[in-house]
């Protein structure tokens, strides 16, 4: 597997990262982000002033024990050990407002942030769900962003109220010896250099073992969703899918466990340099108190000091290195907001025509898909007419479905135009152009929601008035279906909720076809739309088709000749190229595949009456 090259360690591609999550983290949640700046300083401080106090205690208790009456300092003491509660409850406060700002920070720019990945997936082309460095893209981005923004943030300010409180222990540390605050430091530096090698390490398995994830991911899925639960059974698919799922799973375990374990070790060493140098500090302060060159109270204050600031060092490195892994993994999630839709309204996109009179033209159509070896369409020319119904037949993987995605501008040809009344489909703004066209796809949805908002989805913008549900469930052949539902529309479909119904295909296929009925729209495309139907339904369907359309322009998919006899022209489409166009009877006439194709079917159902 290739590795990824990693970004180096450079201030300016760190300092613009860390502004930019500030900026996301502060948009989303200002008032608890304010809050927990102002804590920040507050607990920076604090400790300090609880330090120097407990140097006055013990120094005031040590000169108690040396005067005639030790009863005479207790005032002075208890001063001090009242001051110091208020400072440790102040801090205990402190702690917890903070514990609370960031949970609720943390909370709300999960969210944020969820929302501005589903946004980002709404708006980026077809094109990128059939690429699979996208996927690789979505999956890291969906696993570090909700929670990097708000630890970059907390980050900081962790950083900065350990900063705020070195100055203080900084001072007291130089004036004892500038000599061991420099020890000190350069102790530190080891551990900080351990956790910015493996930010680095863990980045770089991360991304090189992405699509394992998604492949352990993906066996997960299939054995939980109740799509494949049919065929998960009745072929016996169980133990193989959960074999894989647990040997990918323990790969990435292992790899993990490795790399977590190298970092112990790696933690372990760095942490001995530490503890020598705080000890070593410790006897040197306590030589010189012996010699009588500082208090008691110094001693302690001292030993604290250096234990305090030595942490300090450490998490402020730390804190460095932290934020070079959390720059590393942030970049995914700022390259998968970089995506950039090419199909995107012009700058000053032309009014769509009347629905009444579309003209639809497809004009020496050349296209393939991205990473494809052959082109799926060349040189496809077509005709749309206002109010008629046309009809697209040809063998799987012919460039059918594709011809009606360009249709709905899903993509754009790599040649040749379509146009709308002699107006480029792409002059158009394209969510204005997709409410002209109504398309039940082979793969229609089960949404898992109430039958009437099954149908609703049709055209959300509209209200979801129960009348007009109700009269595009009837022109579908629906209604009869849903009313038997223990609450009507108002029952859930599928398994996922409570009270919810499952429906056979054929009843799924009579909601989706409810569903592009109750579109306000001028064209209505159907790919197979009688595929999970019965003879009668199919038949009732086509029996009242015209009368369905009002007027409206149509396409039908189909391999069923049955279905496409009906509409004015067929077009036949062989290997991407149009090859055949008329009327049923005049195709038959010409005697070409069409011809073939229908005479096939024909003695399929005669052998077997």
């Amino acid at each position: 597997m290739n590795s990824h090259p990693l970004p180096p360690l450079k201030f300016s591609t760190l300092h613009q990262t860390l502004i930019r999550a500030f900026k996301l983290v502060w948009g989303m949640a200002p008032g608890w982000t304010g809050i927990n700046l102002v804590l920040v300083v507050v607990l920076g401080i604090l400790p300090i002033a609880a330090l120097y106090l407990t140097k006055l205690i013990v120094d005031t208790v040590t000169v108690g024990l040396t005067v005639p009456e030790p009863e005479s300092v207790l005032p002075q003491v208890i001063i001090y050990i009242i001051v110091a509660a208020v400072i440790a409850l102040s801090i205990t406060i402190a702690r917890s407002l903070s514990e609370l700002t960031s949970e609720a920070q943390s909370t709300i720019v999960t969210d944020g942030v969820s929302d501005i990945l589903h946004a980002q997936s709404i708006a980026v082309d077809l094109e990128y769900y059939e690429d699979t460095s996208y996927y690789d893209t979505l999956h890291r981005a969906q696993q570090e962003a909700p929670y990097r923004p708000t630890r970059i943030v907390n980050s900081l300010v962790q950083m900065g109220q350990n900063v705020i409180s070195l100055l203080g222990v900084a001072v007291l540390i130089l004036s004892f010896s500038w000599v061991i605050g420099f020890v000190l430091f350069a102790a530190a530096i080891p551990a900080a250099m351990v956790r910015y090698y493996f930010a680095r390490a863990r980045y770089r398995f991360e991304q090189d073992h992405t699509e394992n994830e998604r492949q352990a991911w993906y066996y997960h899925w299939v054995l939980t969703d109740s799509s494949h639960a049919k065929e998960v059974r009745l072929f016996n698919l169980g133990t193989i899918f959960r074999d894989r799922f647990r040997d990918l799973r323990d790969d990435l375990r292992k790899g993990r466990l490795n790399l977590a374990r190298y970092r112990t070790l790696s933690d372990s060493i760095s942490q001995v340099i530490v503890v020598i140098a705080l000890f070593s500090t410790f006897a040197l302060i306590a030589y010189s108190t012996l010699k009588g060159e500082i208090t008691v109270g110094d001693l302690v204050m001292y030993f604290l000091a250096f234990q305090l600031g030595i942490g300090f060092i450490q998490a402020i490195l730390s804190s460095l290195a932290g934020l070079y892994e959390d720059n590393l993994f942030l970049t995914n999630f700022y390259q998968f907001l970089d995506l950039r839709p090419q199909i995107r309204s012009p700058d000053n996109p032309v009014p769509v025509p009347d629905p009444i009179h579309k003209k639809i033209e497809f004009r020496e159509i050349w296209f393939s898909y991205k990473g494809g070896v052959k082109d799926v369409l060349a040189g496809v020319n077509l005709t749309l007419n206002p109010g008629e119904v046309i009809a697209l037949v040809g063998e799987n993987g012919s460039g059918k479905t594709t011809l009606i995605k360009l249709l709905c501008r899903l993509y754009d040809p790599n040649a040749g135009s379509i146009t709308v009344n002699g107006i480029d489909l792409r002059s158009f703004d394209p969510v204005a152009w997709r409410k002209e066209i109504s398309v039940v796809f082979q793969d229609y949805v089960h949404y898992h929601l109430s039958a009437g908002e099954n149908i609703w989805v049709g055209d959300v913008e509209q209200a979801p008035e129960p009348s007009r549900i109700i009269a595009a469930a009837h022109r579908s052949g629906a209604d009869p279906i849903i009313n038997r539902l223990p609450e009507g529309y108002q029952t859930n479909l599928g398994h996922w909720f409570a009270g919810g119904q499952e429906l056979s295909e054929g009843e799924w296929q009579k909601i989706a076809l409810a569903r592009a009925f109750f579109r306000n729209s001028s064209i209505i495309v159907l790919d197979e739309p009688t595929s999970s139907l019965d003879p009668l339904a199919e038949a009732e369907l086509f029996r009242n088709f015209r009368n369905l359309l009002e007027g409206r322009s149509a396409v039908l998919i189909s391999h069923r000749f049955s279905t496409v006899q009906m509409a004015d022209r067929i077009y036949v489409i062989d290997g991407g190229r149009m090859i055949e166009q008329g009327s049923h009877q005049e195709l038959l006439r010409l005697n070409g595949k069409y011809a073939r194709l229908f005479r096939t079917q024909a003695e399929h159902y005669q052998r077997n009456q």
